[in-house]
């Protein structure tokens, strides 16, 4: 990995304006301010008001896609466009839950409980196996794994005659990472864990060099409160923590927001001093917690009357990288609080949004659909309080395994680990129906010399043609050397007559012209194999994937 990211680095160097000397520039050009992350008073974060996101208004002049797959999710890399922009969201595997409470280590007398709270679900290359971390009602950390990330089974482990329990502890979240950076093997996989330690929450670090066998805690945080997590952001090389916002003391009807705090390393990301409660009131935030993002008007309340009067809350953010950029999970509590959810016999009403940062900071959510929805059936198993998983989502051939945990009363208080697919890049489309559309990019630079295509046209047509700066075509990369798309692919080559490759254009900045009737295009990028190999991040891994990036 990192021979990898030395080698994206000195590409960019060879792409970037002198500018690149005066401050952090990421793989994708966006220069960052100085100092970051950039400061954001509580009162703004708590306005109620969407994020502004400055990349999009002002993108960089010429944008590098030497790492990832190029998602269409907002308009960063788009100059003009007559296609229309649809969300989608995963698809419930009919067999969910896959995961369900069983054994008498996930359940009391009232409650069942074995599913991730963040935790994780990864894909160990090592072991060619999928791993899940997961949470038993009566404290347990557990192990499960599977084959396929369908059929789901408990290893008996030492810790508890035999069980898959890991260790136990008065745990709430935690976040497992599989690091595949870590320079030490017994230090392979991560996880903070967000514990009740008197007189507060805190985060505590634990390393393993399987997911089997963990450390004690080796380093505390600073105060938090319960459902904070954390996570990698291999763009600017940092651990991120999600640090839940709480203010109990305080007649504030938002309860629930996220401060951030980064470090180069585990130990340090845990670093802070400040209570999130002091952040939350406006204190300086110099001892490391930043406020920095909440629920706003824009995200969707409880569809009960009862409770429309509930302020939409930011629960948890888990946070993954893939491709070119940072997706967020953002569970939105709509309520009732508490309290009412006992008297009345029903769980909070949480819901999985989604989200994106090309710059790790600043969120473009223009969708606001439920991303891993509740369900309206009463004795579903995600009748109420869906939450994500940490790591994101695991790559399956063409498909994107979201995993979730998910609630029901009825008959009992029961919560099983649910399964929702996705078509890869499959988060946004630019659609066109018989009559056809245009999208041009912004100027681009790369250094592959193999085009390819996220495209659904199975009864459509896709044809691309390349500009220089000032618009003109470039020879022969035409619209009419150009050879028609059709199909229904994760990765389809882009190719000109008489032509190999785009050995001629690399290096140089360059606008894509798609034309495109009857189809949807996810995605684009320029591969420096005729594989396809995208070079991005790849969220949890995968069949196939040997490290966290898409390399030839």
């Amino acid at each position: 990995m990192c021979i990898f990211r030395i080698h994206v680095f000195l590409a960019y160097c060879l792409l970037a304006p002198p500018l690149f000397c005066g401050a952090e520039r990421l793989p994708n050009g966006i220069e960052l301010q100085e100092p970051w992350p950039p400061y954001r008073e509580a009162k703004e974060v708590l306005s109620g008001e969407p994020m502004p996101v400055a990349y999009l208004t002002t993108p960089p002049g010429i944008i590098p896609i030497d790492l990832g797959r190029q998602l269409l999710v907002d308009d960063f890399l788009i100059q003009s466009s007559t296609l229309k922009r649809t969300f989608h969201r995963p698809d419930y595997h009919p067999s969910n839950p896959v995961f369900r409470p069983e054994k008498a280590w996930e359940k009391t007398k009232d409650r069942a409980f074995a599913a991730p709270y963040s935790d994780g679900v990864w894909y160990d290359p090592d072991e060619k196996i999928f791993k899940m971390w997961y949470r038993a009602e009566t404290g347990w950390t557990c192990l499960a794994t599977s084959p396929d990330g369908l059929c789901w089974e408990r290893p008996a482990l030492e810790q508890l005659p035999g069980a898959n329990a890991l260790y136990r502890s008065n745990r709430d979240a935690v976040s497992v990472w599989l690091d595949h950076g870590a320079g030490d093997p017994s230090r392979r996989f991560v996880a903070f864990e967000a514990s009740w330690i008197k007189p507060a929450h805190r985060l505590h670090l634990r390393y393993s060099p399987d997911g089997r066998q963990w450390t004690a805690p080796l380093a505390i945080s600073g105060p938090s409160w319960d459902r904070s997590s954390v996570f990698w952001n291999p763009f600017r090389n940092v651990w991120v923590a999600s640090v839940r916002g709480h203010d109990r003391m305080k007649p504030d009807p938002v309860h629930r927001s996220r401060n951030y705090h980064e470090g180069a390393t585990p130990e340090a990301v845990l670093a802070w001093t400040e209570h999130t409660d002091e952040v939350a009131q406006g204190k300086d935030a110099s001892g490391g917690l930043q406020p920095w993002v909440a629920a706003d008007r824009l995200d969707p309340r409880h569809p009960d009357p009862r409770f429309r009067n509930n302020d939409p809350q930011l629960y948890n953010l888990d946070v993954f990288p893939y491709e070119s950029l940072l997706v967020g999970l953002f569970t939105i509590w709509q309520g009732p609080d508490n309290a009412t959810c006992k008297d009345l016999g029903i769980h909070k009403r949480n819901e999985v949004l989604v989200g994106f940062t090309r710059d790790g900071f600043h969120w473009d959510r223009t969708n606001r659909k439920p991303f891993l929805p509740v369900s309206d059936v009463s004795k579903a198993w995600n009748a109420g309080n869906v939450q994500s998983v940490c790591g994101g989502c695991v790559i399956v051939g063409d498909l994107l395994y979201f995993y979730c945990s998910g609630r029901t009363m009825d008959p009992s208080d029961i919560t099983s680990t649910g399964l929702a697919t996705l078509r890869r890049d499959g988060f946004a489309s630019l659609d066109a129906n018989g009559d056809g559309g245009v999208m041009t990019t912004r100027p681009l630079t790369f250094t592959g010399k193999h085009l390819f295509v996220n495209l659904a046209a199975a009864d459509g047509e896709l044809r691309v043609e390349a500009l220089d700066q000032t618009g003109s075509v470039i020879a022969p990369f035409t619209l009419e050397n150009g050879q028609p798309i059709s199909g229904d692919a994760a990765a389809i080559p882009v190719k000109w007559k008489g032509i190999t490759d785009l050995s001629q254009l690399t290096g140089i900045p360059v606008r894509f012209r798609f034309t495109l009737k009857n189809g949807a295009l996810y995605s684009f990028w320029v591969s420096p194999n005729e594989a396809g190999a995208s070079t991005g991040y790849v969220a949890a891994g995968g069949p196939g994937f040997g490290s966290d990036h898409d390399i030839p």
